[in-house]
C-alpha cells in the first residue's frame, strides 16, 4: 500500500513539473525590440524566442517594444507594463536618448528607475545597452558608454553593454555593415537581428539557467 501511495505521489509530482508554466520574459525597449521595418518573423522578439525554444528552454518572450521610446518614456510606462506577472525582464533602451543627445545622467536615472521597479516586483533583470555616438564629443560618448556597467554594479544585474557588439565583430572581421543593417543605417535587418541575438545569448542563457 505504501509503495502504491509513493508511486501516485511521484506521478503527481512529475505531472506537475511537466505542466509547469513557461518562463515569461518581458522584452522592454524601443524600436530595436519592437521590430521596426521587419516582418513578424524577422523581429527581435520572435527570433529570440525561437532561438531559446530551439535550444530546449520552455520560455515565452513578450514584446513590450515601442518605436521611438526614450528611457524617460520607458520609465513612465514600466508600472503598467508589469501589470501582469513576469519572471524576468530584458531592458533595451537608450538608443533614442543617444541619437537626440539627451543627458547621459538623465538616461541613467530613468534606467535605474526601470530596474528598481522591476526588482521590487521580483523580476530578474537583463540590461542590454547601446554605445554612445561620437558626434556629441568624446566626453558625451564616454559618459554614455559608462551608464550600463554602472547600473549593473549598482543593482547587481546581468549586463550586455552593446546590443550591436555582434555586428561590430562581424564588420571587424571583414563583412560589410550594410549586410546587417536596414537602409536607414540605424536599425538591423533580419540577419543583423540574428547576429545581435547570437552575441547576447550566452549571458541571457546564464540568467535563464538560474531559474532551473
Amino acid at each position: 500500500m505504501l509503495h502504491k501511495v509513493a508511486f501516485i505521489l511521484g506521478f503527481i509530482f512529475y505531472a506537475g513539473l511537466a505542466q509547469a508554466d513557461p518562463l515569461r520574459l518581458l522584452a522592454f525597449g524601443d524600436s530595436l525590440v519592437q521590430g521596426y521595418g521587419l516582418s513578424q518573423e524577422e523581429g527581435f522578439v520572435p527570433q529570440l524566442e525561437a532561438r531559446l525554444q530551439n535550444e530546449g528552454y520552455d520560455i515565452e518572450v513578450i514584446n513590450a517594444g515601442v518605436s521611438g521610446d526614450t528611457t524617460a518614456g520607458g520609465a513612465a510606462r514600466i508600472d503598467w507594463a508589469l501589470a501582469e506577472p513576469f519572471d524576468a525582464i530584458l531592458i533595451l533602451l537608450g538608443g533614442n536618448d543617444a541619437l537626440r543627445g539627451l543627458p547621459p545622467a538623465q538616461a541613467k536615472a530613468n534606467l535605474g528607475k526601470i530596474i528598481a521597479i522591476s526588482q521590487e516586483k521580483g523580476l530578474k533583470v537583463f540590461l542590454v545597452g547601446v554605445q554612445g555616438p561620437g558626434n556629441y564629443g568624446q566626453a558625451y560618448q564616454t559618459e554614455f558608454d559608462q551608464i550600463y556597467s554602472d547600473l549593473a554594479h549598482q543593482f547587481g544585474v546581468v549586463v550586455y553593454s552593446d546590443i550591436f557588439a555582434g555586428i561590430s565583430e562581424r564588420v571587424s572581421g571583414g563583412d560589410r555593415l550594410s549586410l546587417f543593417m536596414q537602409a536607414d543605417g540605424i536599425h538591423p535587418n533580419g540577419l543583423g537581428v540574428g547576429v545581435n541575438i547570437e552575441g547576447l545569448l550566452p549571458r541571457l542563457k546564464a540568467l535563464i539557467e538560474s531559474f532551473l
